[in-house]
């Protein structure tokens, strides 16, 4: 058999070799049969006792774990084993179409999927793997047989596979697993979150890797670049160790400046922070190097747990983060749901949701929904240093109306006599060009700004970033975003107040330079990003910086701009990754 190259999605970094273990889903033989009328009643007994058989396994499950991101997961599995849509429409399919129970199981099951994996939106499409899990789960407990389980592995492998299920994840020992390739899957995925929190090297989306490698062909596998190698021939295999050793010197090196201070060579200081969506990523965000929290995502507390939190859920969940950064500060994003996070049984469904009832025009609507979250943050805000950010502000009526309803939650808790930090600072998120161009008077009236450039760049050139037909022209080095940028900086910096960034685009170690040349302050990103951002702001002179911003600033086109600035940073830079889009 001959080498292999195949290449995919870059889901947790890292470079491993080693043999390869093959899993691929064996479909479970579902008996599809008619059933007599007077059969009905036994086939719905025998799928209420797979359901509740289904329940205490996953309950139990959910009790053995600990991590926190993981529990999660499986609490998304106990609430679809309750939804009584699903479970009616499975019963429907008994008592009316007269299937078997395992029959209709399969059947509603697939045809929820197949609506779920043609969504446009990645998250709504890893859902459908959740569905699935479930599914699988009844069908084994209907049928009284059990797939391989991943937890029988003993020996270390690099696991190739045509999918994996959350609950399979959730069941490897990660001593044994050297990396992880998979055909399907994102970055959003399970796979790609559990990979990421577990240190383990996945490369995802490779399409056919499963069918390609065998059990024991030896695989070459690189998570920073998205590639593997099955088979590798020798020349391949010495060019992969170089790399790998050279690739884990660096992240020795990088280590060594996680506690140093973020400051230029010519004494310009900068505020590295890390973006979250749960209290578990605190820890390594502090040992590598974070002053703070930039980003937390809150909206994450209401997608896992169905739109269903309450204001004391939600206080807890915010005074974890807040205690665990131990004074240092932590800003909290206000729900910024709609858009491509959809939460169910909020009324949120619609034919253009980028454009649509979403973050702040959802909150400014739902005050319901708004001021519960608003006294959450402001009970938590004695247990650390908050700060509270509002997403999708487009302009000063939006912002004005916001402030009224948070001050109005503010004489709400004094009358009650419940206590709260009253030196909150409160931002608006810029990622509305509208909002950018009125940056000046925005700024005169909130204490911080954050610019989201996932956002900021798709309205800007008007190109809806999940869409793969028009991907190419989602360009973070834009002119015209630039542009935008350079305004809104200059504007916060005319009425001292600090500005960072918390998209992606803080996160690409190509857009660092000119990022702290155009004058950012503060640079947010996911905690597996700082330490590179951090060696290279240490590394280049401010005046350097603003030189090649300047620079950048008077071209007129994308191509032009990447072309400079990779090859200005790749002189300055060699570890830098190609998988970093520019």
């Amino acid at each position: 058999m001959h080498m292999r190259i195949l290449n995919g999605i870059a889901a947790s970094g890292g470079i491993s070799c080693g043999k390869a273990l093959v899993f691929t889903h064996n479909s479970l033989e579902v008996s599809r049969e008619k059933i007599e009328p007077e059969k009905v009643k036994e086939e719905l007994e025998k799928f209420d006792i797979a359901v509740e058989k289904s329940m205490k396994e996953t309950q139990a499950l959910f009790d053995s774990i600990d991590d926190d991101t993981r529990k999660e997961i499986l609490e998304t599995h106990i609430i679809m084993l309750q939804d009584p849509e699903y479970l009616s429409e499975i019963k429907d399919s008994i008592s009316i179409h007269y299937q078997n129970a395992a029959w209709a199981v399969e059947s509603v099951t697939a045809s929820l999927i197949a609506t779920l994996e043609s969504s446009d939106i990645e998250m709504l499409r890893d859902r459908a793997i959740d569905l699935s899990d479930i599914s699988r789960l009844l069908i084994e407990n209907l049928s009284f047989k059990r797939s391989k389980k991943l937890s029988q592995i003993k020996k270390e492998v690099i696991l190739v596979a045509d999918s994996l299920l959350p609950s399979e994840m959730l069941t490897i020992n990660k001593k044994w697993i050297k990396a992880i390739a998979v055909d399907t899957g994102g970055r959003t995925s399970h796979v790609a979150i559990f990979a990421r929190s577990f240190g383990i090297p996945t490369v995802l989306g490779l399409y056919g890797a499963s069918l390609k490698a065998r059990d024991g062909d030896e695989v070459i596998l690189d998570g920073n670049e998205g590639q593997i190698v099955i088979r590798p021939e020798w020349y391949v295999k010495k060019k992969f160790e170089i790399t790998k050793a050279n690739w884990e010197a660096y992240q020795k090196e990088l280590l060594t400046v996680a506690k140093l201070p973020v400051i230029s060579p010519d004494k310009k200081d900068y505020v590295l922070k890390a973006n979250i969506e749960t209290a578990d990523e605190v820890a390594p965000s502090l040992e590598k190097g974070a002053s703070g929290i930039g980003l937390f995502r809150s909206e994450f507390l209401f997608l896992q747990k169905n739109g269903s939190l309450k204001e004391d859920v939600q206080f807890e969940a915010y005074k974890e983060v807040l205690e665990k950064m131990n004074g240092n500060p932590v800003t909290i994003r206000t729900i910024d749901i709609g858009g491509d996070k959809a939460v169910a049984g909020l009324g949120i469904d619609e034919e253009n949701p980028i454009l649509g009832w979403r973050a702040i025009r959802f909150c400014l609507e739902r005050k319901d929904i708004f001021r519960i979250q608003l006294r959450a943050l402001l009970r938590s805000s004695i247990y650390g240093k908050l700060h509270i950010m509002f997403p999708m502000i487009s302009g000063l009526d939006e912002l004005e109306q916001t402030l009224l309803v948070y001050k109005q939650v503010q004489e709400e808790l004094r009358a009650n006599k419940i206590p709260f930090d009253e030196d909150v600072k409160i931002g608006t998120m810029i990622e509305v060009p509208s909002a950018a161009l009125i940056s000046d008077e925005l700024a005169k009236r909130v204490d911080f700004f954050s610019i989201g450039t996932n956002d900021l760049i798709q309205y800007t050139i008007a190109v809806d970033r999940g869409n793969e037909k028009i991907a190419h022209l989602y360009q973070p080095f834009h002119p015209g975003v630039l542009r935008l940028i350079k305004i809104v900086i200059d504007n916060a910096h005319k009425e001292n107040i600090p500005i960072g960034m918390c998209g992606e685009m803080a996160s690409n170690p190509y857009a660092t330079v000119l990022l702290a040349g155009l004058g950012l302050d503060e640079f947010s990103m996911s905690p597996s990003s700082l330490l590179e951002v951090r060696k290279i702001l240490r590394t280049v002179k401010y005046s350097e910086a603003k030189q090649m911003s300047e620079k950048v600033l008077k071209m007129n086109s994308s191509k032009e701009i990447v072309s400079y600035v990779k090859q200005w940073m790749s002189n300055r830079f060699e570890h830098l990754p190609s998988s970093h889009t520019l």
